[in-house]
């Protein structure tokens, strides 16, 4: 009987993501690669609009101390974000999210043409890409930014034989090479970014989802080994 197919998760996948892998027969490992902390931050000096590019952000923003005495005044507030996910999130939480995109180059482009009369709070992470503050400060845009979560490296060594590999951010993807190699392995890849910095590496064997969600990944894997 031949071996299963095995795939490696570089996050730790929700229990009804990673069953719908073994449902198709996959056998899946999954590890950690990096770990997000929420940092100390001052909902001061928020401007009209608010910008998201990651859920991660989002959380910490809807979770920060002060945020339930100052909801009411923050919910007037505009939101640009990335990713429907977000979008849903925010939403939910009473915000008016009045675009959202799978890219942040493409929300840049959006707020630069379109809403470029608007001042702007950017909520990010420590390893954030140039991408959005270097289109907004190009186009004369009034914005701030707020660090309001980091993200940290976590490699460790993978000792199992591996099929194929699933990363969902450039950071997972710069932690799981600080300690291991790729070479025939068949790596999917939650967005182009993420594709990037694989691409970077010279690592031509990548698969990228239709759209950046892990559902969308976990599609694509299913799809790739069982069609």
């Amino acid at each position: 009987m031949a071996n299963p197919t095995r795939i490696l998760s570089t996050k730790v996948l929700l229990s009804h993501q990673k069953q719908v892998l073994m449902d198709v027969g996959l056998d899946v490992l999954e590890s950690n690669f990096i770990q997000v902390e929420t940092k100390n931050f001052d909902l001061k000096g928020i401007k009209d609009n608010l910008i998201f590019t990651s859920q991660n952000a989002v959380r910490s923003f809807l979770t920060h101390p002060q945020f339930e005495e100052l909801k009411s005044e923050l919910q007037q507030k505009k939101v640009f974000c990335v990713g429907v996910k977000s979008k849903t999130i925010l939403t939910d939480a009473g915000f008016e999210v009045v675009a959202y995109t799978d890219y942040a180059s493409d929300l840049a482009e959006i707020i630069s043409l379109i809403y470029a009369n608007g001042s702007y709070t950017f909520f990010s992470g420590n390893l954030r890409k140039e991408t959005l503050p270097l289109a907004l400060k190009d186009a004369g845009i009034e914005f701030n930014e707020i660090e309001v979560y980091e993200t940290k490296l976590n490699p460790h060594k993978i000792t199992t034989t591996v099929d194929a590999i699933l990363f969902f951010s450039p950071s997972g993807v710069a932690s799981y090479l600080k300690e291991n190699t790729i070479k025939k392995e068949l790596c999917f890849c939650i967005g182009e970014t993420t594709a990037e910095a694989l691409e970077n590496k010279h690592i031509k064997n990548i698969v990228i989802a239709e759209y950046p969600s892990v559902e969308n990944v976990i599609t694509e894997v299913k799809e790739y080994y069982y069609n």
